[in-house]
C-alpha cells in the first residue's frame, strides 16, 4: 500500500524569485514551511544520505546507525520531510520507505535564487 500525503503548493510554479516581485502571504507560509523543514542539520544529512542510497530511495532502518540517532527521532525528521513536500512515503509490509519527491528541491531553489 502506497500512502501519499499531497505536496505543499510548488511555491516556483507561480511565483518568481524573491528579489523580482512580492510572494503572497500563503506562498510564504508554504515556503517557510519547507524552509523550516530542510533548515535542521539531522535533517539535511537524511536528504543527502536518501538521494545517495541505492534506488535513491531509504527505509528508517538503513538510516538510523548511520545518523546516530534513534529510529523514533529518525522518524520524527521523516515525517516532517513529508510533510513539508520534500520526501514521499511508501508503506511495505511493516517498513517505510522514504525517497526525495521529483523536483522539490529544485522549486525551493527556484524561488530563492535571483534570475
Amino acid at each position: 500500500m502506497t500512502i501519499e500525503l499531497l505536496p505543499l503548493a510548488d511555491v516556483s510554479a507561480c511565483c518568481a524569485p524573491l528579489t523580482r516581485e512580492p510572494i503572497s502571504a500563503i506562498e510564504a507560509a508554504d515556503l517557510a514551511t519547507q524552509l523550516k523543514a530542510i533548515a535542521d542539520p539531522a535533517r539535511l544529512r537524511l536528504i543527502s544520505m536518501v538521494a545517495a542510497h541505492d534506488d535513491q530511495e531509504a527505509c528508517v532502518c538503513d538510516l538510523t546507525e548511520p545518523l546516530g540517532l534513534t529510529q523514533g527521532t529518525v522518524s520524527h525528521h521523516l515525517k516532517v520531510l513529508v510533510d513539508a513536500g520534500i520526501f514521499s512515503r511508501d508503506k511495505r509490509g511493516t517498513w517505510a520507505y522514504y525517497r526525495l519527491v521529483p523536483g522539490a528541491l529544485d522549486s525551493i531553489a527556484t524561488v530563492l535564487v535571483s534570475a
